[in-house]
This record gives structure tokens, sequence and C-alpha cells, in this order.
């Protein structure tokens, strides 16, 4: 047993796959039906953590990162700035409502502008003027609004759709209301950090090998089933 975990540990990686898992238990001992027996005594002992196909060598890595996520989600009830978070937070919900309420009454009025330009070409094509008339003016019209589109991406790096134009126009509204109502963006931001320590907490120097990203995935993706 002890070569097994001698094996384990010298695997750089934090999880593999249980077939090789397996494999190195197999390879220890030199015998398939002990290798599959030490296999399930590690799991069962809790010096390995088996997921699904994944198998987590350092436990205490995988204990770390649960805390980590649970942190994430769970604020400091105790601290006492949070009062003035909450009142914050409120500030800022009523500030995205206005903000979304501003941008689509901007996207109505454009409907409505292209309502009317649409019925006023309409009624020069077939009333006032004729299509021969008409066609080369809707062609300009046309063109600059795609000129207008390209302006528009230059100007934001932001594809021209509708929603592109929705975001960008909500994220000016939102920096125009925080500066009407003294909302401080950064005081908020410092207190999220305060509430949520996760938030902004270092990494730790580890006597063992860090826990990469892949491995964290992995294991989240084996919670989730």
């Amino acid at each position: 047993m002890e070569k097994v975990k001698a094996k384990l540990r010298n695997v750089p990686e934090s999880s593999i796959p249980y077939s090789e898992f397996l494999r190195i238990c197999v390879e220890s001992c030199e015998n398939r039906d002990q290798g599959a027996e030490f296999a399930k005594i590690l799991d069962d002992s809790g010096n390995v953590i088996v997921l699904g196909n994944a198998v987590f060598l350092r436990p205490e890595q995988v204990a770390k990162s649960i805390e980590s996520l649970i942190y994430q989600s769970i604020a400091n009830p105790n601290d006492p700035r949070r009062k003035e978070l909450e009142q914050m937070e409120k500030q800022k919900a009523m500030i995205d409502d206005r903000a979304k309420a501003q941008v689509r009454s901007e996207l109505y009025s454009g409907l409505g502008f292209l309502t009317v330009q649409t019925l006023g070409f309409m009624r020069l094509t077939f009333w006032e003027l004729s299509w021969d008339v008409m066609e080369p003016i809707c062609f300009f019209v046309t063109s600059l609004g795609f000129a207008f589109a390209y302006l528009f991406f230059l100007k934001t790096s932001t594809e021209p759709t509708f929603q592109g134009f929705f975001y960008h126009r909500l994220k000016a509204r939102q920096e125009r209301l925080m500066k009407t109502h003294n909302f401080d963006l950064r005081r908020y931001n410092e207190l999220c950090k305060a509430c949520y320590p996760s938030y902004h907490a270092g990494a730790k120097s580890e006597p063992f090998p860090p826990f990469n990203h892949h491995s964290e995935e992995t294991l989240l993706r084996a919670l989730r089933r």
C-alpha cells in the first residue's frame, strides 16, 4: 500500500483518469485483483477522491476549492459594512432599472422615426413624386445607414446590432445616472470585496503542486453530475 501511495505522490497532475489510477495500483502490486482492491481502499480511506472517471490525488486541494466556491456564494453576515453595501445595491438596482427604461425609450423613438420615414417615402413615391426620383434617394439613405453602423463599430468596437447598440447605450446611461445620484462605484466594489472575502483573496503558497484550472473544471463537472 505504501508503495502505491508513494507512486501516486510522484504524479505531477492533481487529477488523472480512473484507468490511469487503476494502472498505477496494478503496476505497484503486480496483481490486478489486488490492485483493484487497493484502488477501492484508497478511495474509501479518503487518500484519493473518485468522482466518475476522474480521480483527484490530493483531497486537501479539492476541499480548498470547494471551500472557495462556497465563500464566493455566501457573504459575511457579521461585517458592519454589509448594511452600507445593501443600501448601495438597492441604489444600483434603481439606477439599472432607470437606465434600462431610458434606453428602451430611445429604441421606441428609433422605431417611431423609422416608421415615419417609411410612410414618408411611400407617400413621396406613390403620390408626390415617382419611383424614378425616389430610387436614388432610398439608395443613398440606406448607404448612409450602413455608414452610421460602420462609424458605431469604429467608435465602440461593438458589433452594429440592435443588441450591441442597446448594451452600449445602457452602459452610457448607467454612468450618467451614477454621476447624477453620486453613486461611488469604487466604494461599491470595495464593499463587495470586504463582504465577499474570496472576491480578492490571493492564493497562498502551498508545499504541493498548484491545483490547476483544468482540474478544478473537472471537479465542477463531476459534482454537477
